[in-house]
């Protein structure tokens, strides 16, 4: 007997269980049943019997020893393939090295403590993959200070890959709390994490113009942003070797005594921007002509206070409504408030002047807008008047920014300067990244100066993995692919998503159906996809175990293909 299976044009084939026999010098076949309605699988398994192969439950002849989560791994572990990460770490292979990219991977996976990061690692194959089976908490701090030692050889091989000669480098300053009052770094500061009372560690990245972290620093918690400045150029030129460069800081990060010190040195550009002040200056002078902002949002002018240097005029007007509506509402919330404490003064339920007092500064203190609000209190009266003519001044900068740039016109248009500087933003958003539940550099809990700069290289390392593999993922993830339409956008308009990442997002859905993830939720994803330890069961036998991972599912696979094309 023998299975048949028959095309049937377009419909399903017939399967039929035929008989071969003979009569006289013919062979012939009989049909003995039609099997259509069975499953290839059940098909396979008669098919199987038919050949004489002995057949068993599968349960009766294998068992799983054990199953840990894969796929993620194997995904972290790709990535830092292609980006040559052993080789950025260290070009001789150690335990040291293999530890610290298991730490770098743990962290871009599941961001946690050193000791909690060896016990939830032991549920995935991350260990074996990275070869750390058995390392502990010890073994992590080890390997952290190793690591720390070799930060500048990292930084000037990240620095060959990703900056060149002459070209944008981008910098900017953040800080994050620490839990404890004895690490050397942590002082009192400018609190950008909205944690009253903790003490903090601020850190300055480096990164090229897309946003790839080339080098983080640490400072004391109390430092500003523009006392760093300096200790950037003095890396870039003597650790990296640029000679000339263009330097890309906020208003607050490139000072008028920087600029005084660029100005006397060779090679060095830079861009930032106006403060406030400085523009209203401009327009109350008449330098600026607001007239222009009717015709164009964007225009260049020279002033003599900035001699050599151009001056860049933009205007938002959608920012500048956005603004004003926020101002009102403001003042809106201040003034129910302040009528509030003052029914409560005019009832006799609250008298002194000092206890109105610190009832109306909780609410200018809470809504910001002392600077428009004139008050009067005396023990039994409440009374105020807005300031008309400051909020008048203030609308009239609304929405208005000026690019201030050293750069001569025909190496950098007026567009493509505030374009520069607006790309800013992509250190921003690796500060949020590392922050938040992706890297979680914060708190820190480490004492040591050398381990707190540890830690943070740390996840400088495993944003740098994660910024590649986000690349990679764009067709997957909540992330415009139109990468080109930045280059020649209007620069001064609110950024605009393209149609198709648009689509994207309102739909949920990739043009192929399936769902479009986050990169956590595709990195969970992956994790569905498992190791299996297996062996065959033979009683009072020990046969030798083998691996057996779960097959990726169609969308799974074209994750992995895409991180192939991750380029260093």
């Amino acid at each position: 007997m023998h299975i048949d299976i028959v095309p049937n044009r377009a419909s399903t084939p017939t399967i039929l269980l035929r008989e071969s026999y003979r009569e006289g010098d013919k062979v012939k076949k009989r049909t003995l049943a039609n099997l259509s309605s069975l499953s290839m699988d059940k098909v396979e398994l008669i098919r199987m019997v038919l050949r004489g192969d002995s057949l068993a439950p599968v349960a009766e002849i294998f068992e799983n020893v054990s199953s840990v989560h894969h796929g993620h791994v194997q995904a972290v572990h790709g990535a830092m393939k292609w980006l040559g990460m052993d080789k950025l770490i260290g070009t001789k292979p150690s335990s040291e090295r293999d530890l610290v990219l298991a730490m770098v991977a743990a962290r871009v996976i599941e961001p946690d403590s050193k000791l909690a990061t060896t016990r939830w690692w032991k549920n995935t194959s991350l260990p074996v993959v990275f070869g750390v089976t058995g390392a502990g908490e010890e073994d992590l701090y080890a390997a952290m200070d190793w690591l720390v030692d070799r930060q500048d050889v990292i930084e000037k091989k990240l620095a060959t890959r990703h900056l060149r000669e002459g070209g944008l480098v981008l910098y900017d300053l953040s800080s994050s709390y620490v839990e404890g009052t004895h690490c050397p770094l942590a002082f009192r500061g400018y609190n950008r994490d909205g944690k009253k009372g903790k003490l903090q560690v601020n850190y300055g990245l480096l990164t090229n113009p897309e946003g790839i972290p080339v080098a983080i620093s640490a400072f004391p918690g109390n430092t500003s942003d523009s006392k760093t400045v300096m200790t950037q150029i003095d890396k870039l030129r003597g650790d990296f070797g640029i000679g000339e460069m263009v330097l890309v800081g906020d208003r607050g990060m490139i000072s008028q005594s920087h600029i005084e010190s660029f100005q006397k040195e060779e090679g060095i550009d830079w861009i930032t921007a106006l403060k406030s002040g400085s523009i209203r200056k401009l327009i109350n002078d008449d330098s600026l002509q607001l007239g222009l902002f009717d015709e164009k949002n964007l225009f260049e002018f020279t002033h003599p206070d900035y001699p050599g240097e151009r001056l860049i005029a933009c205007k938002n007007h959608d920012l500048a409504k956005h603004r004003r509506h926020n101002r009102q509402s403001l003042l809106d919330a201040t003034l129910v408030e302040l009528n509030k404490i003052k029914k409560s003064v005019d009832a006799g339920r609250l008298t002194d002047k000092d206890k109105i007092g610190v009832r109306v500064g909780k609410i200018i203190n809470k809504y910001k807008m002392s600077k428009h609000i004139e008050l009067t209190i005396t023990d039994t009266a409440l009374a105020w008047e807005i300031k008309q003519d400051n909020v008048r001044e203030e609308q009239s900068l609304d929405g208005i920014y000026i690019i201030r740039t050293s750069i001569c016109s025909d190496k950098m248009s007026s567009a493509d300067a505030v374009r520069s500087y607006k790309s800013l933003s992509n250190v921003e958003r690796a500060f949020r990244s590392m922050k938040s539940i992706d890297l979680e550099v914060r708190p820190i809990y480490h004492r040591l100066e050398n381990r707190v700069r540890a830690h943070l290289f740390l996840c400088m390392l495993s944003y740098y993995v994660k910024w590649h593999m986000m690349e990679a993922w764009r067709p997957l993830i909540f992330a415009d692919e139109d990468k080109e339409a930045k280059k020649t956008r209007d620069p001064v308009a609110p950024a605009q998503r393209s149609d198709r990442a648009q689509q994207k997002a309102a739909s949920k859905q990739l043009e192929d159906g399936t769902k479009v993830q986050s990169f956590q939720s595709l990195l969970k994803s992956l994790s569905t996809i498992v190791q299996n330890e297996c062996r065959y069961k033979k009683p009072g036998d020990r046969s030798p175990t083998f691996m057996m991972d779960t097959i990726p599912s169609k969308e799974q696979q074209r994750a992995f293909d895409l991180l192939a094309t991750i380029t260093m």
